[in-house]
């Protein structure tokens, strides 16, 4: 007798050592369905989608494809089965153009080898039907985290799936292009294929869902329908506890309180951007993907050409040539890209907590190992890291984890002006609310925070002034002491529409 699922995953079992991952853990997927897999981080979500994608071993349990229990050794298995992913970090070639890219391992060829050419064409037709403006010639390293995205659902739609795997596919991706995802999932459900969706934007589920399956620390929660589901039954279930505002106090400081200006700041990508940051307040810095949002805050530390403008730190004027001169004037970056720019995924969570301060642990060819544990201890307990200890690889905890390293590891140097570029990209609202509370707490301390974000509901209910851009110039800086700021008014000015101030 056939079954009406298409996948089910049955009393699943994972342990590394030290950890247990999985836990009888249970998931089922009908065939046209998106199905929402939801949790805090390190709930067992990727490990369980790596289980089904052969890339992890289970220890114990069956995983069913459409009623025939099967065994998976290895991607090509999962493959075999029709079974696609779209991680969620970026797993492209980058010196390899996007066609390249999307055609990687199942290259078509000719009497010559690989016909380029004709990968060209059927990849520029699959980012056509995509509504994608991206030129499939193009090399992977010139494209934006979010056009990197965007290869990646090409990638994977453009194979016959059966089952596709999006672990936080628009994390990295514009309203505009947000509402471009949805459309192509729900044109897959139309055509039978299932979607696994995880996503810590609650909101997708009711876009996209029909149901969800809810982990937590490695056990199964439960499954339930969306339409019979509110967003506090979802976060009650992800996180044990209830949860009603995880925003913190929004903060003020006074206008003489000034610890950085900007003034004309010019690059080959923003044009005369001028504003100021406070002492112990968060200054949001909100645009569409492509603003030049980041790209103000290289050309503040020189790490892209300064064409023009002056920046003033404690008012003095300071001249950047890296980020080492800015760390030690106390202006530190959390980058976006947390995994290539702002960890050693190799090296253990400590190694990573004490980079900056080596210079203090190591002196005259003698380790301090106490201040090295001091260190390590002190800020991996602020930040609530989940770890085995603190020789686990970095690259081993889930997301949310890796962006608390990465605080950790700036915080240990007491920073000025912390940089934080979508902070909470890819983390659950548990660990958000973590992060938003030690971002007030720095606030209240004296710390000036800059915080880039696409999420508006963050912008929002985090900052006290926000300064919005478009193609490269600051459209309007709001205060939200002077008046009150919705989302609507923000789109104004970051879609071109409003005037520039």
């Amino acid at each position: 007798m056939a079954s009406e699922y298409i996948l089910e995953m049955d009393h699943i079992e994972k342990t590394f050592p030290g950890v247990h991952a999985l836990s009888d853990v249970h998931f089922d997927l009908v065939a046209g369905e998106a199905h929402g897999l939801v949790g805090e981080n390190g709930a067992g979500k990727s490990t369980l989608m790596k289980v089904l994608n052969g890339i992890y071993t289970k220890d114990s349990g069956s995983i069913k494809i459409e009623g025939e229990e099967v065994q998976m050794h290895g991607i090509k298995d999962a493959m075999d089965h029709g079974i696609a992913f779209i991680h969620q970090e970026i797993s492209l070639v980058p010196y390899m153009t996007i066609a390249e890219n999307i055609f990687l391992g199942c290259e078509k060829k000719n009497a010559l080898g690989v016909d380029q050419l004709a990968m060209k064409q059927e990849a520029q037709k699959i980012l056509d039907s995509l509504d994608m403006p991206l030129d499939a010639g193009e090399f992977v390293y010139h494209l934006t985290i979010a056009q990197q995205q965007m290869v990646e659902v090409a990638k994977a739609v453009s194979k016959n799936v059966k089952i596709l795997v999006m672990d936080e596919p628009t994390a990295s991706l514009s309203l505009r292009e947000q509402q471009s995802l949805y459309e192509q999932v729900k044109m897959l459900k139309s055509r039978g294929v299932a979607i696994i969706y995880i996503s810590h934007r609650l909101e997708e589920l009711w876009i996209l869902c029909e149901r969800f399956t809810v982990l937590r620390d490695g056990c199964y929660v439960g499954t339930r329908d969306v339409a019979t589901a509110t967003n506090q039954d979802v976060v009650n279930m992800m996180v044990g506890r209830e949860v009603d505002n995880y925003y913190s106090e929004r903060l003020h400081a006074k206008p003489e309180d000034v610890i950085l200006k900007v003034e004309g700041i010019t690059s080959d990508v923003v044009k005369d951007v001028s504003f100021d940051v406070r002492k112990g307040e968060i200054l949001g810095m909100s645009g569409l993907v492509g603003a030049g949002r980041t790209e103000t805050i290289l050309a503040i530390l020189g790490i892209d050409r300064r064409l023009g403008g002056k920046v003033y730190l404690d008012g003095e004027e300071v001249h950047f040539r890296n980020m080492s001169d800015a760390i030690k004037k106390g202006f530190m970056l959390v980058p976006e890209d947390r995994r290539g720019q702002g960890l050693v995924l190799g090296n253990t969570v400590g190694f990573n907590i004490i980079l900056p301060s080596l210079k203090k642990i190591y002196k005259n060819l003698t380790i301090n190992y106490k201040l090295q544990d001091e260190i390590i201890d002190t800020y991996a307990s602020r930040m609530r890291i989940r770890m085995s200890s603190a020789a686990q690889r970095a690259g081993n905890l889930s997301g949310g984890n890796q962006q608390k390293v990465v605080l950790a590891k700036w915080l240990s140097m007491a920073p000025k002006v912390l940089v934080m570029d979508e902070p909470t990209r890819g983390i659950d609202v548990g660990a958000k609310a973590e992060i938003y509370e030690l971002m007030t707490e720095l606030a209240k301390s004296g710390v000036a925070i800059i915080m880039i974000s696409s999420d508006l509901p963050e912008i929002l209910n985090m900052s006290s002034r926000v300064v919005v851009m478009y193609e490269g110039e600051v459209k309007k800086i709001f205060d939200t002491a002077e008046e009150e700021l919705t989302q609507e008014k923000i789109m104004t000015y970051a879609a071109g529409v409003g005037g520039k101030e």
